[in-house]
């Protein structure tokens, strides 16, 4: 019940923490940052004794560097208290011990949603190696000298060094709050003589710790502002004076009365602007009113042409893939344009900008296709 009460109260924090960070703008795309992280939680050392009795406390620290938003290192130290025993004959025994480990981080979030600050959860994978000093052994000592018959060949007395392999998963507050808040959990693989307890094969150990990181030094990448050029005033040209011209004399004129003058009236070229706003990570729409209007414009206009162009918003993802989506939303617009609507393929431009023309000041809003006729 407690430790369902603790990842409750972790879940509100995150999702807190995230809302609040989605505000956030005008920072660029984050490129790195360090850390340091205090842990508290509880480890079991696997053996064939019930779980219940074997778990106890395990402390961290650890200190680290993101170097991209996706790939990060630390060193991490953890330790306190672990525990085995035999339920047949209601014994158990602890010893202290602390492992130092350096791990390998890697943001999946970031790899697959892209490298933006406004993800509110990021999903780590961790990976390391290291080596566990353990200690104060004088339980299960006594224990094997009490009963010769259990399986304990390797007891030890001493301290012990043993190898530590570890594999876990972390889920973290967004990185760029310099308070975080984590959960992770791992799986750590020692030396056999680790719990005293010979079984040929790697002791286990699983850890379980909520955490609170202090993050400093965030760099950002800014973007380079979108330059329109001004467009070039042409030369006045000089005509050259035309020759006098001799006007023959003119003919007698017979006087009429003047027929009416009928001027057409010059009709103003009808115009078009439709926009269409998408989800984050998404190129499908619910448009359908912008794409009746748009198919009836080229119906009354039947020489006109629409160019149609995607956007994608500054705050997520990066260049590359922000060009593929607001391309994809252009398209997928012509596309169902021809397919729906029987629209002529050769009358519809498709261009797209990506990131680099940011068309609305609200960044959400970047995430567009902008359909305009005449297309130019």
């Amino acid at each position: 019940m407690l430790i369902r009460k603790s990842v409750l109260a972790l879940a509100s924090l995150m999702l807190a923490s995230g809302t609040a960070n989605a505000q956030e703008s005008g920072k660029g795309a984050l490129q790195s940052y360090s850390f340091v992280e205090l842990q508290g939680g509880a480890q079991v050392t696997l053996t064939d004794a019930k779980k219940s009795e074997l778990i106890t406390p395990v402390g961290s620290f650890s200190i680290g560097h993101y170097f991209t938003p996706c790939i990060g290192a630390r060193l991490h130290v953890n330790g306190w208290q672990a525990k085995s025993g035999y339920d047949a004959i209601n014994s158990y025994y602890k010893w202290n011990y602390v492992t130092t480990n350096a791990d390998l981080l890697f943001n999946l979030t970031n790899m697959v949603c892209g490298k933006s600050q406004s993800h509110f959860l990021n999903v780590i994978l961790v990976g390391g190696i290291g080596l566990t000093t353990a200690w104060s052994n004088d339980e299960a000592n006594t224990l094997a000298r009490a009963n010769t018959n259990l399986n304990m060949p390797l007891v030890w007395d001493d301290t012990r060094l043993s190898h530590n392999i570890r594999a876990g998963l972390r889920l973290e507050t967004d990185v760029t709050k310099p308070l975080g808040v984590s959960l992770e959990v791992a799986a750590n693989s020692l030396d056999d003589r680790f719990n005293s307890k010979m079984n040929n094969n790697d002791d286990w150990m699983i850890t379980a710790q909520l955490g609170l990181s202090f993050r400093f030094g965030h760099k950002y990448k800014k973007a380079a502002p979108v330059v329109i050029p001004r467009p070039v005033e042409p030369e006045p040209v000089v005509e050259p004076e035309p020759e006098p011209v001799v006007e023959p004399a003119p003919e007698p004129v017979v006087e009429h009365a003047p027929k009416p003058v009928v001027v057409a009236e010059k009709k103003a070229p009808e115009t078009l602007r439709e926009e269409v706003f998408y989800k984050i990570c998404s190129s499908s729409d619910n448009a359908n009113a912008q794409y009746k209007r748009v198919a009836e414009y080229l119906q009354r206009n039947p020489d006109a042409k629409v160019k149609v162009t995607g956007y994608a918003d500054k705050g997520t993802g990066n260049s590359q893939t922000n060009m593929k989506y607001s391309r994809q939303r252009a398209q997928n617009f012509k596309d169902k344009l021809v397919k729906e609507y029987n629209v002529d393929a050769s009358r519809i431009i498709v261009d797209a900008k990506g990131d680099s023309v940011q068309p609305f000041s609200e960044n959400d809003k970047n995430r567009c296709v902008i359909a305009i006729g005449p297309a130019e």
